[in-house]
């Protein structure tokens, strides 16, 4: 059993790595990781976000605003902020030139503005650097003006949730870094504090896991009308990073995230958690899929030494708990950047549970129909059930004190009918005999000890309890006789010859047990029991039931006995009284 349940664990574990391989389960996966790994924590202060919101919208007018209006802005905070990001693309320059060019020279003059790009691609790329196929960028002279640029490119997944930043692509050759990785390398060189990221940390995509600070709006949201009529004063953003972006369902710029799936983020707040992540330099690495098998294998090996244990509740309860640890140390190891995947081994444990319980069940079901095949040619079947459902208790094994009734049966003038016919007769002969007495023992709760040649042994009140087990006894030897009529005019016609059952019934204390080596053992009773018993039958004529005087006084009032007096039986100091059964009652 242990060989095949550790088959198909193996079996299990070899599905479960090519499903972790082929990535089938990946959209449950991530929602998962959201759940279990996703925590709200303290946004970064120096992150700060000018929202063209609706307040904005209305105190400044209706949106796209005078690029006049941006200078202004740019010209206020030039002095104090360290670096000014604008979430907001401009392509081509505005019907007025004179706005332009007090923006232009606004963020030349200011030296720290980081403008946005957007690429175009193809939905076909795959793998590898992603290649753009045209690229957005600000018109020429605010392009230069600039003193970096970034692209602004978001990539949901399909449940249309941002859980990855795209952190570069290539344009013609050229290398386009995302808008908040300038922004971040910016700022730290004006703040002389190195910033260093893991490249390990980016998928082949190019992507990387953004681990988010907070839900929507919990960064620091000024509206951007506050700061140009001088509610916020230019210098509460003294060496701090200024992101400026649309903050309104007006202007369409709004993603699910995993932290808040109901309410949507605006993209100037990704790229403000994105921007933390740099500056912390919290970068989370989701291993490769060979280390997940490797974690599968791990998980499938301690499933199955839990589910060998033969509670199903006690395995059951082992494994939630062992799944919990398994969550806790993923937990654990995102806290130290790296992301495992979750499903595939929560979905291992609860399979290989649901396989072991069902394997278990059909196993047992197997075993006892093979007990009950077995076991069933030597007791009742009503016995066979009784066992199978109480199992070792029922059975108790071992040598065990009890009062039995025990019961022989010889066939009287087989010896010399064998003398007279073929072996392959006898055999034939033999073996209607001696199911006819099984079948009678078996009908009245019997259990067939053995077989002795031509002769049967039975027992009563073994291994389970019977109750009025010497009547039963009665009642199968008294069946015996009246079936074997049947047989004997058979035997008559084809051979000339008859043959008769001799019986003998006692009843008293015996041990019941498995008797023998540990290599060979038989379920069998022993005692001055069996020895009377069989003396008794050796006493009984062809065709007599004989039983002792202490079947008689159980039995007495439902039977017509012969009285025959008093033996001598072998190894008994004192003789025994006999009664030869006529009939019942």
């Amino acid at each position: 059993m242990k060989i095949r349940l550790a088959a198909l664990f193996t079996v299990l574990t070899l599905i479960f790595v090519f499903l972790l391989y082929q990535q089938s389960f990946q959209t449950i996966d991530v929602k998962l990781q959201d759940i279990w790994l996703q925590d709200e924590r303290e946004t970064d202060y120096r992150v700060a976000i000018l929202a063209i919101d609706d307040e904005s919208l209305h105190d400044v007018g209706q949106w796209p605003w005078p690029r006049d209006v941006h200078a202004q802005l740019v010209n206020e905070l030039a002095d104090f902020a360290a670096v000014i990001g604008f979430d907001i693309t401009f392509p081509l320059a505005s019907d007025n030139p004179e706005d332009d060019e007090a923006f232009i020279e606004a963020v030349q003059n200011a030296g720290n503005v980081v403008l946005a790009r957007y690429g175009m691609f193809d939905k076909f790329s795959q793998r590898g650097m992603i290649e753009s196929t045209e690229l957005s960028e600000p018109f020429p002279p605010l392009k230069e003006a600039a003193v970096g640029l970034g692209h602004l490119n978001t990539f949901p997944d399909e449940d249309g949730v941002v859980r990855r930043a795209l952190y570069r692509f290539t344009f013609e050759g050229e290398e386009i870094n995302s808008f908040s990785s300038v922004i971040a390398q910016h700022y730290a060189q004006k703040m002389g504090e190195p910033l260093r990221f893991d490249e390990s940390a980016l998928n082949e995509l190019q992507q990387f896991h953004i681990d988010y600070a907070g839900a929507p709006n919990q960064f620091e949201v000024i509206p951007y009308s506050m700061v140009l009529n001088g509610d916020v004063p230019a210098d509460y953003f003294e060496d701090r990073i200024v992101l400026i972006g649309p903050y309104t369902v007006g202007i369409k710029d709004d993603f699910l995230t995993p932290l808040d799936k109901k309410q949507s983020m605006y993209g100037v707040e990704i790229h403000a958690n994105i921007i933390q992540n740099l500056l912390e330099g919290n970068f989370k690495k989701e291993v490769d899929w060979q280390w997940n098998a490797l974690i599968l294998v791990m998980l499938s090996s301690i499933a199955y030494f839990i589910c060998r244990m033969k509670s199903p509740f006690v395995s059951l309860i082992l494994l939630a708990v062992f799944a919990g640890l398994f969550g806790y140390l993923g937990k654990l190891l995102y806290e130290n950047g790296l992301i495992i995947a979750f499903v595939y081994g929560l979905l291992l444990l609860a399979t290989s549970y649901v396989c072991a319980v069902a394997f278990h069940y059909f196993n047992e079901l197997s075993e006892r129909k093979r007990v009950t095949s077995i076991f069933g040619r030597y007791v009742a079947p009503q016995v066979v059930n009784e066992i199978l459902e109480n199992g070792e208790e029922g059975l108790k094994l071992g040598g065990i004190r009890k009062e039995v009734t025990v019961l022989f049966v010889d066939i009287r003038g087989f010896t010399t009918l064998s003398e007279s016919v073929e072996p392959e007769e006898i055999v034939e002969i033999l073996n209607e005999y001696l199911d006819l007495t099984a079948n009678c023992i078996f009908d009245y709760g019997g259990t067939l000890d053995k077989f002795i040649g031509d002769a049967t042994m039975a027992i009563y009140n073994a291994p389970l309890p019977l109750e009025d087990h010497a009547m039963q006894a009665v009642r199968s030897a008294w069946a015996m006789k009246q079936k074997a009529v049947a047989l004997e005019e058979q035997l008559q016609e084809r051979f000339g010859k008859a043959v008769k059952f001799g019986i003998g019934i006692h009843s008293g204390p015996a041990v019941v047990g498995n008797i023998g080596s540990k290599t060979r053992m038989d379920y069998t009773v022993i005692g001055d029991t069996v020895n009377t018993a069989a003396r008794l039958e050796s006493n009984s004529k062809p065709g007599q039931i004989i039983i002792s005087d202490t079947i008689y006084e159980q039995v007495k009032d439902r039977v017509i006995v012969n009285a025959l007096g008093e033996i001598q039986v072998k190894g008994k100091l004192q003789g025994i009284s006999i009664y030869e059964v006529e009939g019942m009652t």
